[in-house]
């Protein structure tokens, strides 16, 4: 039996013994095999995939991440891209402020350093949009730096293997240490994606399967118990309801007024449906004088903090529209729903699903 605290580095053999074999197939990954065989990861694809992944899971992000790297293959490449064209290829992920930074992060990387990633933590922390969490993962995956990578997953495993109690965010600092603990100098980036992966099917938020954990004779939690109540969490504020209104205004020609939001702020630089800020009681604003008709069905959607409730009113754009700023007219041929954020997109859907015979 492997000891916590003397071998750790018997404990790290045997989970990259394990990820060797049980890896999982990502099209951002550079599997073990390939690894072994001398294919280095490409920092551009490490970088996307760490960006996107962030309060995201796998499933969501694969094919947002196949679609930009067919059209975007390299980081010049989408340097070169026009923002709206990012945005809305986004669209749907969420924390859009994300999508921001990434063409900033993109074109300081092609403009300034030659299209090359920076190799250490320290100098990708200087990226824009790069945090210490993507900076280390970054670091280790794509430069098999020794750094300690400290996602969900990580911090589940650590917890459990430990055995610790106390309730996260505190016990990050923690968490961290008993990770850095584990970090080999050998295959560090190979590791980081083990233990991952271990905490992503194996040592999982509810029912972990102990029984086929290469850690499972070492993990504290296990001989106590206490696993499946692992980690802890500091119980969270109830979030807020927000209201608002959206005015979807569509031509006889079937072209429809949509509304740019201002770059700082929630859904910053995303294309929307036109109405007040959301709040309490939002005054109507609608965006030009009409016989506007209540839809009858509410948008709900929630966000990191605060549910949101829209009403949705329809009219008639009138012939001869004049946009106001950021306002702009997307012909029926160019507008595509998925373009959208989430919360504009369930509106569309409610208008769409009370048309009968239409498009």
């Amino acid at each position: 039996m492997r000891d916590l605290n003397a071998d750790p580095g018997g404990l790290s053999r045997d989970i990259l013994d394990w990820y060797d074999r049980q890896a999982r197939d990502m099209p951002w990954r550079t599997g073990p095999a390939d690894r072994a065989a001398g294919v280095r990861p490409d920092p551009y694809r490490v970088w996307l995939s760490e960006v996107m992944l962030q309060q995201t899971t796998v499933a969501a992000v694969t094919d947002y991440f196949q679609r930009f790297t067919a059209r975007w293959p390299r980081v010049e490449d989408l340097a070169a891209a026009e923002d709206a064209d990012v945005m809305a290829e986004w669209a749907g992920l969420g924390y859009y402020a994300r999508a921001r930074n990434l063409l900033k992060c993109a074109r300081v990387v092609a403009q300034e350093l030659d299209g090359t990633f920076p190799d250490s933590y320290e100098a990708l922390l200087k990226l824009p949009g790069i945090g210490p969490y993507t900076a280390a993962a970054i670091a280790s995956i794509a430069f098999d730096r020794p750094e300690t990578v400290l996602d969900g997953n990580v911090e589940r495993v650590m917890a459990r293997l430990h055995d610790i109690h106390e309730p996260l965010p505190g016990s990050k600092p923690l968490l961290k240490d008993r990770a850095a603990e584990l970090t080999p100098e050998v295959r560090p980036g190979c590791y980081a994606q083990a233990v991952m992966d271990l905490g992503a099917t194996i040592c999982t938020p509810k029912s972990p399967a102990c029984g086929i954990c290469p850690w499972r004779e070492p993990c504290a939690a296990r001989i106590a118990g206490t696993a499946p109540e692992l980690p802890k969490k500091t119980p969270k504020k109830a979030k807020p309801t927000r209201h608002g209104i959206v005015y979807l205004a569509r031509s006889s020609a079937g072209d429809w007024l949509l509304e740019r939001r201002p770059d700082k702020g929630l859904l910053g630089g995303m294309l929307g449906w036109p109405g007040p800020e959301w709040g309490e009681s939002p005054q109507p604003a609608p965006p030009f004088d009409a016989d506007w008709q209540d839809l009858g069905a509410e948008v709900r959607h929630t966000f990191t903090h605060f549910h949101l409730i829209l009403r949705v009113m329809v009219a008639e754009l009138p012939e001869g529209f004049a946009p106001a700023e950021q306002q702009e007219i997307i012909t029926r041929h160019a507008f595509r729903p998925s373009d959208l954020p989430t919360a504009m997109r369930k509106a569309f859907d409610l208008w769409r699903g009370g048309q009968t015979g239409g498009d």
